[in-house]
C-alpha cells in the first residue's frame, strides 16, 4: 500500500497565479496579433506589386500602412519573446556560475529588460503625444499611430520580467504561451 501511495502523485496541482495566466493570456494575443499583422503585411505588399505591374497603379497608401503594420509585428513579437525566453542571451557566462549566482543574475537581467521595457513604454508615449496632431500622408491616420506598439510591447516586457523575475524567487519556470 505504501508503494502505491509514493507511485500516485498526491501533491496538489500547481495553480498559476494571476499574472501568471494573465500574461499567458496577453502573450497568446500578441503571438495572434503579430501573425495576423504579418499575414496583412504580405497581403498589402502583394496587392501594391500587384497594382504597380499587372494594373499600371500602384496604391499610394500600400507602403505607409506597411511599414506601420511592421511596427506592430516586431515590437509586440518582441515582447512575446521575453515572455517565451526567445530573446539572445549569453549562456557561455550564466553555466560557469554556481545556482546561486545564476539566479541573481537572472533576477538582474530581467530587471534590467523590465527597466528597459518601462523606458520603451514612457518615452513612446512622449513621442507618441508629440505627433498626435501631425497626420500620415496617405493613410490620412495620426502619427501617434506608430508608436502605439512601443507602449505596448514597452509595458508587456514589463509585466512579463515580472513575471520571470518572481518565478526565479520562486524557484519556478514560466510556461511558453505557445505550450
Amino acid at each position: 500500500m505504501d508503494i502505491e501511495l509514493q507511485a500516485m502523485d498526491v501533491s496538489p496541482p500547481h495553480s498559476d497565479g494571476w499574472l501568471t495566466r494573465m500574461n499567458a493570456a496577453l502573450a497568446r494575443t500578441g503571438m495572434y496579433v503579430a501573425i495576423i499583422g504579418l499575414m496583412a503585411i504580405v497581403a498589402v505588399v502583394f496587392y501594391q506589386v500587384f497594382g504597380r505591374y499587372v494594373l499600371n497603379n500602384s496604391p499610394t497608401w500600400a507602403e505607409s500602412l506597411a511599414i506601420v503594420l511592421v511596427l506592430y509585428v516586431t515590437l509586440i513579437g518582441a515582447a512575446v519573446g521575453v515572455r517565451d525566453a526567445g530573446h539572445i542571451g549569453l549562456e557561455s557566462l550564466l553555466v560557469m556560475l554556481s545556482d546561486s549566482a545564476r539566479r541573481k543574475m537572472d533576477i538582474f537581467i530581467y530587471a534590467l529588460v523590465g527597466l528597459f521595457g518601462g523606458c520603451m513604454a514612457y518615452n513612446g508615449w512622449v513621442l507618441g503625444s508629440s505627433v498626435m496632431s501631425y497626420t500620415i500622408p496617405n493613410l490620412h491616420i495620426s502619427e501617434a499611430v506608430r508608436y502605439v506598439p512601443l507602449v505596448l510591447s514597452g509595458v508587456l516586457i514589463v509585466l512579463f520580467s515580472i513575471e520571470h523575475i518572481v518565478a526565479i524567487l520562486r524557484g519556478e519556470e514560466v510556461k511558453p504561451s505557445w505550450n
